[in-house]
């Protein structure tokens, strides 16, 4: 980041962070939360009319309302985790920092102004064989990020004999290697509710995704 960046009020960190464990095998990947004051709780998806704590439910535990905390308008972080740590679930931001050029967190007025170090997490996370994202921004960013791993000369992992990947299309995936490994990157849709998409699809295509990478059983096994 620039310095003249790092001194511009209008550029924010990603409040969470990466929340993830050695034994990760997949990674979820996507860019910024809503402005504390749409928060539930203190965890990455905080918004508790985003559908992401009710997709990620109803896929592994038949029920829109497993995380939510009793009647009340909110999810539990703690439980969250516990789940996410049990099933081999990492999250990973693919931006560290961000200006909301309309103060929220919808794609087409986020600028990014820093991204992940992918190459550093993935060298802690040796059994990570799938990225997933969940929006359009996010897709583009981590694109960008392993083009730019096997494109630019200066990097480590640079390999001119690589085709530069393009964007997967939504429910698509890519195989790709970069960053001295193989591994996976399934886009997958937003599940915020600006996303014209059911509910019932969207927990369709996430379980589809979750049973392609290992973390669900193969229906009938």
């Amino acid at each position: 980041m620039s310095a003249d960046l790092l001194t511009d009020p209008r550029v924010e960190a990603h409040p969470f962070g990466n929340f993830f464990f050695a034994d990760t095998k997949v990674l979820m990947m996507g860019t910024m939360p809503p402005t504390p004051d749409k928060w539930c709780m203190a965890f990455h998806y905080p918004n508790f009319y985003n559908d992401m704590w009710r997709v990620m439910g109803k896929v592994f535990f038949d029920d829109i309302d497993y995380f939510r905390v009793g009647d009340e308008k909110r999810f539990d972080a703690e439980k969250i985790k516990a789940f996410l740590q049990a099933y081999k679930i990492g999250e990973c931001p693919s931006v560290t920092h961000v200006i909301r050029e309309k103060g929220n967190a919808a794609d087409e007025h986020l600028t990014v102004v820093a991204t992940v170090d992918l190459g550093k997490v993935l060298a802690q996370l040796e059994q990570v064989k799938w990225i997933y994202t969940t929006g359009g921004k996010a897709t583009e960013v981590l694109i960008a990020l392993v083009n730019q791993s096997i494109s630019d000369p200066a990097s480590p992992y640079f390999d001119p004999s690589q085709t530069l990947y393009k964007l997967p299309k939504t429910n698509q995936f890519l195989e790709v290697n970069a960053f001295g490994r193989a591994f996976g990157i399934y886009r997958l849709p937003s599940t915020s509710r600006a996303y014209p998409q059911s509910l019932e699809k969207k927990v369709a295509a996430y379980r589809a995704f979750f049973t392609l990478a290992g973390i669900l059983p193969a229906s009938g096994s």
